[in-house]
């Protein structure tokens, strides 16, 4: 059995959602999995897992726009704790466990730690679509695709195999890298969704001319999540969270409004709810989801919100809702096997993944 570090962005709590699947799934088949995280990722997975916290990057927004010096300012504070948490993941975690391969969703001390010990990486998450594959990019976003790039490679420099969770295809750029269905999260899974008469909204502040939008459309039901509200102003219900009640509120949707961030926007598709994205500006990612989700008709891509948009999103839900009822609900068995397989007699094919990218390098 394998020896495995394993790194999971803070940012946000998709990582660790997949994450949480992934380990499971390993920790049942033998292997001993050392986790490294920080911030949300940390306090999600540290009452479980074998956890150990580090600094990573944050990323500052305001009113759904990527605030770049924020972001800057926020992180170069972190740099003394960084160093510090990195030297006892690096005498801990590497030195002493001395692990066999190195597994990283979009966490980067670990995957500079692989290469310095020469262990081979594997990836796993939803970023390396928008390095290692190939698809359609409106012009207007070239620039900004190419920094992306740069910004991922910069994360993670060399991975020996990339496993990425996509819910659109294109064909990869090498002959290193899978892609399969997004991983959702059992208590996703496990819900039997219906279709009610309220159309679901989670955003945080910022949004406060869209929901003033909402209240003219009297003839829906709008449940908003995420301003820790718990009133009624007309046809908007406000509400504070609870797991229980936005699961309940969440599965009986017949459609989803929100940013259009990987996991959520899955989970709604994975449920087939139709779903109108609001990209946040700067964040190249969800600009893609937002094409891709228009461009498969599984909801409305909106970058400008405006009462027309909102009109043709209720409009269409019908359609969206008929194009959704072929959307691939697969589970994770396929990565498991190819996991399997790249760890199979102590990770010979990932160790051959990584001494044929020596070579090729």
């Amino acid at each position: 059995m394998a020896k495995i570090v394993y790194g999971v962005s803070g940012e946000g709590s998709g990582h660790s959602s997949r994450a949480e699947v992934v380990v499971t799934y390993l920790e049942s088949q033998g292997h001993t999995v050392k986790i490294i995280s920080y911030d949300r990722g940390y306090r999600n997975l540290k009452d479980r897992f074998d956890v150990t916290e580090t600094e990573g990057l944050h990323i500052a927004s305001a009113d759904n726009k990527v605030d770049i010096i924020g972001t800057f300012q926020e992180n170069i504070t972190r740099l003394p704790q960084g160093f510090e948490k990195g030297r006892l993941i690096r005498h801990e975690l590497f030195k002493d466990f001395k692990p066999d391969l190195v597994i990283t969703d979009f966490e980067p001390l670990s995957a500079y730690f692989a290469n310095h010990y020469d262990l081979p990486l594997i990836t796993i998450d939803n970023q390396h679509r928008l390095r290692y594959m190939k698809y359609d990019c409106p012009p207007e976003f070239i620039a900004d695709k190419e920094m992306t790039k740069t910004i991922i490679r910069s994360m993670v420099p060399r991975p020996d195999v990339s496993l990425v969770t996509t819910f659109y295809y294109g064909e990869p750029k090498n002959d290193h890298t899978f892609f399969f269905p997004p991983i959702i999260r059992e208590d996703v899974r496990s819900i039997e969704p219906s279709t009610g008469d309220h159309i679901l909204v989670y955003l945080t502040s910022g949004f406060e001319t869209f929901l003033d939008l909402l209240g003219a459309f009297n003839r829906e039901t709008f449940i908003v999540y995420g301003y820790d509200r718990d009133e009624t102003v007309g046809n908007i219900r406000f509400k504070p969270f609870s797991k229980e009640g936005f699961t309940a509120d969440f599965s009986s949707a017949k459609g989803i409004m929100a940013t259009a961030g990987f996991t959520l926007l899955t989970e709604s598709l994975y449920l087939k709810k139709p779903y109108f994205a609001m990209p946040m500006t700067g964040q190249f990612e969800q600009e893609v989801n937002g094409i891709f989700l228009e461009k498969l008709n599984y909801g409305k891509n909106c970058r400008d919100v405006n009462r027309e948009a909102i009109a043709s999103f209720l409009y269409f839900l019908p359609e969206y809702q008929s194009t959704l009822e072929s959307y691939r609900t697969e589970d994770c068995s396929a990565l498991f096997a190819k996991l399997d397989e790249l760890l199979a007699n102590k990770c010979a094919a990932a160790k051959a993944f990584h001494e044929k990218r020596k070579n090729i390098l």
